[in-house]
This record gives structure tokens, C-alpha cells and sequence, in this order.
């Protein structure tokens, strides 16, 4: 696993400030659970307002905590006064989304002025059990915050 130096010494605060702008992440059960340069982690309580059908987690639950930990994680390695927009990700749905939460685990695969490559796993959890769901690989694009 690549050591990266951020950017920005307030990174942390950043990222959480930024998540913590996030209504949809509220909506499904999402918290920040861990922030480090280059990684952060997302869990999700897999909320009913985000199952399908059969009563598994929504893909779109996996994709929306996935492409926010992997963002997030591009975001910990920008300079202040940057945020970071999802330009293209894409998702292998590995097995059903069966558990008690939803853990996604962003990281940054190469950072870049104008692009960072990040990636995610997500798993599903219950108790001791977990199960590799989904793994996403995108390009972020850091943009500057308006004032």
C-alpha cells in the first residue's frame, strides 16, 4: 500500500466538513468512520429506504457509498481550497448485498494535479461475517471551491 503526505495539514477536517454537507449519506445510514491520507472508510447501516426488491442492499447504496469513499479518499491528498468531483467510476458487483451494514474503503490508486485515480471495496457485514460485495475504480477531478 503506497504512504502518501497530504496536502493540506487540515485534510481531516476538510473531508469531514465536506461528508458532513452530504444529505444523501445521511439518508442511507452512512457515517465517516475513518480518515487517513490517501484512504477513508464509510459505513453504512443499509437502511430499508435503500433496499431492493428482494430485500438486499440497492446496488445504488453500494455504487453511492463506494464512489463517496473513494472521493473522499482523492480529497485527503488535495491542496486547501479544493474539492473533488467524481469524472468516471466503474462497478463490479461481486455478490448480493446481504448484511446488518455496508463498509466501503476508499483509496487513492495515483494522485494527480488535474486527475486522481482512486478506487473502493465495499463488503457487506453481519457480526463476524464479511463479504467482498463490489469494487469500484474511478478518475476524480479536483475542482476549486466557490466562495
Amino acid at each position: 500500500m503506497d504512504s502518501y503526505t497530504p496536502n493540506n495539514p487540515e485534510y481531516a477536517d476538510v473531508v469531514r466538513a465536506s461528508f458532513a454537507r452530504q444529505a444523501m449519506m445521511e439518508t442511507m445510514g452512512a457515517t465517516l468512520h475513518r480518515v487517513a491520507p490517501g484512504e477513508v472508510t464509510i459505513h453504512s447501516t443499509n437502511p430499508a429506504c435503500a433496499g431492493q426488491q428482494q430485500g438486499l442492499a440497492h446496488a445504488g447504496l453500494t455504487f453511492s457509498i463506494g464512489d463517496s469513499a473513494a472521493g473522499y479518499a482523492a480529497l485527503t491528498l488535495l491542496p486547501a481550497g479544493f474539492e473533488v468531483v467524481t469524472s468516471e467510476m466503474k462497478i463490479h458487483l461481486l455478490a448480493p448485498g446481504k448484511g446488518d451494514r455496508l463498509v466501503a474503503h476508499g483509496r487513492v490508486v495515483r494522485p494527480g494535479r488535474r486527475l486522481v485515480v482512486a478506487e473502493a471495496d465495499v463488503f457487506a457485514e453481519t457480526g463476524e461475517s464479511r463479504v467482498l460485495i463490489a469494487k469500484l475504480m474511478g478518475t476524480m477531478v479536483p475542482v476549486p471551491v466557490e466562495s
